[in-house]
């Protein structure tokens, strides 16, 4: 099969035409799905966060008491603003074999193959359960799959396989990169900037504190190394920075974003520990001998673990044969598959479209990868 089913493609339009950018809600979209699989008269759960404005869903078809499948993907996208898109991002466009559109490939593609099984599957139920896992608020941490993992793993009995259908070109994936990441602000004391003996800069106490970071993230690039990885050791990066005021004042804050990337078996904290803890005790100490109010103020904003299912583990020997492969890869971003795996479900990542062209202005997802899927998607479900 080369071309999509024409369910599919009209199922990623609707997807699509709803902005679910991270800061915007998604019950809109849950609606649709929810009164989508209604139709074909497949209950689904809905699970909202703490202000009813965003939620996951959690969807069975197929019989119940056996162990299933979970395919699992995020309604959330990336915002547009700020790029330069040759078409409207939030109305498919083809061309040339591709639809463009925002989250065509991250990942509204895996979600409209996954969404398209529900005719056939209420009309002909699966010899396993096949649960549908919408959630929320991927892109900014992974923060509404804690509730839809706690949901699905108390599934009776719990699944057997877990299906991320995040972009890998329908490789597939046993395992991942981990991140945690977060903010450092500094808190100095203002001053004249012709007296800068009477203040604390912050802005160079950051500038020590970052200068440290990059030092951490070269002792890192020595190792732990795992070569299926690119690149192949846990990384270390500082993403933004923002303080003072005038040239004239000594700065009394300056804040900047930092970010780990690391492998399954190394440890973030581990990673940071010479900057978070030792570079910025002594700089802290440094700071109040002057000025008792000065302090550094570490917070985490995001974290989730890697992913390391064993490549050899029936589930990946499982998803190898649905897609016709014979060797699972690797890759450096992060997905929520390893949520699921570290509560005890195993998972793989398998989805459509390259990460290549995620986040990016006219991301696409080819006709070929759609197909590619509903094609594995069926395989995997048939072979129970």
């Amino acid at each position: 099969m080369t071309e999509p089913t024409a369910l599919a493609v009209d199922l990623l339009r609707r997807l699509v035409a709803f902005d679910t950018t991270s800061d915007r809600p998604n019950r809109p979209l849950i609606g649709y799905v929810r009164d989508f699989l209604a139709h074909y008269g497949i209950a689904a759960r809905v699970i909202p966060d703490s202000t009813g404005d965003k939620a996951n869903l959690l969807a069975t078809v197929g019989p119940s008491g056996q162990p299933g499948i979970v395919l699992s993907g995020h309604t959330d996208v990336v915002p547009v603003a700020g790029q330069t898109w040759t078409s409207d991002p939030f109305t498919v466009t083809e061309r040339d074999g591709r639809y463009y559109g925002r989250g065509t490939a991250d990942m509204k593609g895996f979600l409209a193959c996954i969404l398209a099984l529900a005719p056939e599957l209420a009309a002909r139920p699966p010899a396993i359960p096949v649960h549908f896992a919408l959630s929320y608020d991927e892109e900014v941490g992974c923060r509404g799959a804690p509730d839809l993992v706690a949901a699905a793993g108390d599934l009776s009995p719990p699944p057997a396989l877990v299906v991320v259908g995040e972009p890998t070109d329908m490789r597939v994936i046993h395992a991942h990169k981990g991140k945690h990441a977060g903010t450092c602000t500094v808190t100095g004391r203002e001053s004249h900037s012709a007296l800068p003996h009477h203040g604390i800069n912050a802005v160079e106490i950051a500038g020590e504190l970052v200068a440290g970071m990059a030092e951490a993230a070269r002792s890192r690039a020595e190792g732990p190394l795992d070569d299926g990885f690119d690149p192949p050791y846990t990384t270390v990066h500082t993403g933004t920075i923002a303080g003072g005021t005038a040239v004239n004042i000594v700065p009394r804050s300056c804040t900047f974003g930092w970010e780990v990337r690391a492998l399954p078996s190394d440890d973030p904290d581990a990673a940071l520990a010479p900057v978070r803890r030792e570079l910025s005790g002594r700089l802290e100490a440094r700071m109040r001998a002057v000025a008792p109010e000065t302090g550094i103020a570490w917070t985490d904003s995001i974290r989730f673990p890697g992913l390391a299912e064993p490549a050899d583990s029936p589930a990946v020997r499982r998803v190898l044969a649905a897609a016709g492969e014979t060797a699972a890869g690797k890759v450096s971003f992060g997905t929520e598959a390893g949520l699921y795996r570290e509560a005890g479900m195993p998972a793989v990542v398998c989805g459509p479209g390259s990460i290549t062209q995620a986040h990016k202005p006219d991301e696409f997802v080819s006709t070929r990868q759609l197909a590619a899927c509903e094609g594995f998607l069926r395989a995997l479900i048939e072979a129970g």
